[in-house]
């Protein structure tokens, strides 16, 4: 793999551009769920290639000596790598705190030891709801509910932070007490209620998954008043809610700016400035072929959006720029074709009234969770023909 030029040397010649501090390892796209609101890309059935074990080492290594301190492994499910083990142990070795984010499918007793073992600081495992039978029928698999249940409460018995992750949408949202019941009864200490983000296979989705306002509203309620309650209780779990920017009148400041902290490694090695970043028009630069120094500072991928230049208005002029930098260059491209384009969340925005029009149509009868389009192989290659 291709690691040349200085560090120190690219850092003196850009004072104005920070290290990447977040690398998030996306280990492969390979999953055994086929949840419909997936943040792989359509057309992840093309992409097949992985990274070998050494090039992920030397990925990491590269990424420490920039300055990245935190690495999430990811995927796909990251559990089907046979070397996840090994990977973080060299991880851990270089100093990071390691964060491993799966569905749970593929764990067990031997794997977690094997993980603890290894210096694997963090597990999060995602529920797609608070029934087996919702749960299930999101995940594609009979076997989902009861495993995540299983590998929640080892994990927890293993002394690891407790952290599970429920995706919200208008299927599940009205579950949202008995999401936080269930939470209660695993011992989490932190849970992260993460309404959909409308990228990927959820954004293909989106007339079947987003919410309406008045489910938001009672989602926030819900958890406001668990909130109020577990404080009073001095109860240490923390519910964390992630509300969907559909329903805001500015964008939210993605990513902290474009290429300004997160670095994201796809399996086959294409460095993004976030995940969703593949599908626009940007020919982004791969750690087979290029250095992460080179990557980071001096490549146009990781360039073309940083700062303000890019800019139109009403952008260029608003004071709130530096706050919410345009908003989400994908979000952008997705709705209006140009990912130059103020984002639409945005009330200023040209563009507004898609996301008008989308409020709109979630108070439409929708059809039901069986109509959504899942995420597998199969209809990942019908979209690839397209």
């Amino acid at each position: 793999m291709n690691n040349v030029g200085s560090v120190s040397a690219d850092m003196q010649d850009r004072p104005e551009q920070g290290p990447p501090l977040w690398l998030l390892a996306e280990l492969t796209y390979r999953c055994p769920l086929q949840c419909p609101y997936c943040s792989n890309p359509l057309e992840f059935a093309e992409h097949k290639q992985e990274l070998t074990t050494a090039q992920w080492i030397d990925v990491f290594s590269q990424a420490r000596a920039l300055g990245a301190a935190q690495l999430g492994f990811s995927g796909g499910e990251p559990l089907v790598r046979d070397d996840l083990a090994e990977l973080i142990g060299a991880a851990r070795d270089m100093g990071y705190y390691t964060n491993l984010i799966t569905s749970g499918m593929g764990l067990n007793q031997a794997r977690i030891d094997q993980f603890l073992d290894a210096g694997l600081d963090h597990i999060q495992i995602s529920f797609q709801a608070s029934d087996g039978e919702v749960n299930n029928m999101l995940a594609g698999s009979r076997k989902a509910f009861d495993q995540k249940l299983a590998m929640a409460r080892a994990v927890k018995a293993a002394g690891y932070p407790m952290v599970l992750n429920f995706v919200t949408h208008r299927h599940n949202i009205d579950q949202i007490e008995k999401i936080i019941e269930l939470c209660l009864a695993l011992e989490a200490d932190f849970v992260e209620l993460a309404t959909c983000q409308y990228y990927g296979w959820a954004h293909l989705n989106r007339a079947g998954l987003l919410p309406t306002k008045a489910q938001l509203d009672h989602a926030e309620a819900v958890t406001n008043r668990y909130r109020a309650k577990l404080a009073a209780e001095d109860h240490p779990c923390k519910l964390i809610l992630v509300m969907p920017d559909y329903y805001e009148d500015r964008p939210k400041g993605c990513m902290n700016g474009w290429g300004n902290i997160f670095l994201t490694i796809t399996p086959d090695g294409t460095a993004l400035p976030c995940h969703s970043a593949r599908q626009l028009p940007v020919a982004f630069p791969n750690v087979s072929e290029h250095s992460l120094s080179h990557i980071w500072y001096d490549s146009f991928g990781f360039n073309r959006y940083r700062g303000d230049d890019w800019m139109q208005e009403p952008c260029r002029s608003c004071p709130e720029k530096e706050k919410d930098f345009g908003g989400c260059r994908c979000q952008a491209y997705m709705l209006t074709g140009d990912a130059t384009q103020a984002d639409p969340v945005c009330s200023k925005s040209p563009h507004h009234h898609q996301i008008l029009a989308a409020r709109a149509e979630a108070d439409l009868p929708q059809p039901p969770i069986e109509a959504l389009t899942f995420r597998n192989e199969r209809t990942s290659r019908i979209i690839c023909k397209s």
